[in-house]
């Protein structure tokens, strides 16, 4: 095999990687942030004692879970529009599937985190006066920080990485950019590694702050 790297190419094609780049970003983080809150919505259905809130919940975590995300990135983008008239964008069909099944998963941590706090403790808040959300928001949630912490940092990384299925949909992110790149100048070996360094330099600092992030609460318990 006589094959000579050249990453010039990933030099001159640095601007379609960086537009990729925060074509990422742009679907990584707002589905963090909005399936934490829609995750912490249904876990709190999830817990309830009225079944017409439990059991629908329970189906819609089930679904995004026991189903493949290129599948729910896919469905969104061809089969959800024909239910509601209405043409996706490839972006916002990505987003949304991505947001969903973060929910998903972000439901079951805030769950399991909740239900780790002996129950005597939101009876003993709701014994001196406060109500459901003042006790949730005061007394549980600021001791199950640290035990979600490293369920919610693995489910960052993997919506980081899971954001490059959106370029099966045609989503202008890194990946679609690599995989154009690639298939435009027969470089595979050069882009591909490239667009790998480019994930791993974004995910990294994120897993280094969370992993220094739990030693300090580990230290402050």
């Amino acid at each position: 095999m006589n094959y000579s790297p050249d990453f010039s190419v990933v030099l001159d094609n640095w601007p379609v990687l960086a537009r990729g780049l925060w074509v990422t970003i742009q679907i990584w983080l707002p589905s963090i942030a909005l399936g934490l809150i829609g995750g912490f919505l249904i876990s709190q259905a999830r817990l309830s004692s009225r079944r017409w809130l439990s059991i629908p919940s329970l189906v819609y975590v089930e679904l995004f879970r026991d189903t493949p995300v290129l599948i729910q990135l896919i469905w969104f983008f061809y089969a959800f529009p024909i239910l509601i008239g209405v043409q996706l964008t490839p972006f916002t069909a990505a987003l949304l599937g991505l947001t969903l099944n973060t929910t998903a998963y972000s439901a079951e941590i805030f769950r399991g985190g909740i239900k780790s706090i002996h129950r005597g403790q939101m009876e003993g808040a709701k014994a001196i006066g406060m109500t459901h959300a003042q006790a949730m928001r005061r007394v549980i949630l600021p001791q199950v920080v640290k035990r979600m912490l490293p369920a919610f940092t693995n489910r960052m990384i993997e919506v980081a990485k899971m954001s490059s299925l959106a370029s099966v949909i045609s989503v202008h992110e890194l990946m679609y950019q690599g995989r154009l790149l690639s298939s435009t100048y027969y470089r595979p070996f050069e882009i591909l590694t490239a667009v790998a360094f480019i994930y791993f330099v974004l995910i990294y600092p994120g897993t280094f702050l969370a992993g220094r992030l739990e030693k300090r609460l580990a230290r402050s318990s």
